[in-house]
């Protein structure tokens, strides 16, 4: 039998937000263990073994405890944990902001739609396009945000036509997807070429760069 009940969590910790539009506000992580993907540029290895098993209610209290209203639900990757449906749901029900970032290789369908997604969309780059599920896409809503993880100028162009072809760019002018966001590969990417590019383009697309990565060393855990 499945155990939705508990889940297994590689840490429960208080920050700032450092992706996303969410972009510098204090926020709870719940790191779920475990990823199907293996992205040549992960800096979240850490998370795909051991963990600890905990309980519904004891991630709940953990949470509660830091008092902080804006939660986001993170892994690995936190969807292949029937649980963490459940738990995104019990969340939401306790009056919490809920932000689920997730692979986009993982049906999203069964998600709390009251939940905010932030969807990657996995570039050449990261050696797991072919894990893409693209009809995630028919799940996104003007809460929700896609990211593309760029190493090169051959992620940037694959996501400017994936943008273009799907017609995300369309759906943010239109209102009906929150944020596209480009988010470089950290130290790998030159930022003012990637921003050049961007303005070449004038797509409706967010730069990040990893706030926490500025604020803390970038290999910190916990931050």
């Amino acid at each position: 039998m499945i155990d939705q009940e508990h889940l297994r969590v590689t840490e429960i910790f208080h920050s700032i937000q450092g992706e996303s539009t969410w972009t510098g506000l204090p926020c709870t992580f719940v790191r779920l263990t475990g990823c199907p993907l293996r992205c040549v540029w992960c800096d979240t290895g850490y998370s795909f073994h051991g963990g600890e098993k905990i309980s519904l209610a004891g991630i709940l209290q953990r949470v509660d405890d830091f008092g902080c209203r804006l939660v986001e639900i993170t892994g690995g990757e936190p969807l292949i944990h029937l649980g963490a449906f459940q738990l995104a749901t019990e969340l939401l029900e306790r009056g919490f902001t809920v932000l689920v970032e997730t692979s986009g290789a993982v049906d999203v369908g069964p998600l709390d739609p009251r939940a905010h997604k932030i969807m990657d969309l996995k570039c050449p780059g990261s050696g797991e396009e072919s894990k893409v599920l693209w009809s995630n896409l028919d799940h996104l809503t003007d809460r929700d945000e896609v990211k593309f993880v760029l190493k090169d100028r051959a992620d940037y162009d694959w996501a400017c036509d994936a943008i273009r072809d799907r017609g995300l760019d369309l759906q943010v002018r239109d209102g009906m997807l929150r944020a596209l966001i480009f988010s470089p590969v950290w130290d790998e990417l030159e930022l003012s070429a990637l921003s050049e590019w961007m303005l070449e383009d004038d797509l409706p697309v967010r730069l990040q760069i990893q706030l926490h990565k500025l604020i803390w060393d970038p290999g910190a855990r916990g931050v």
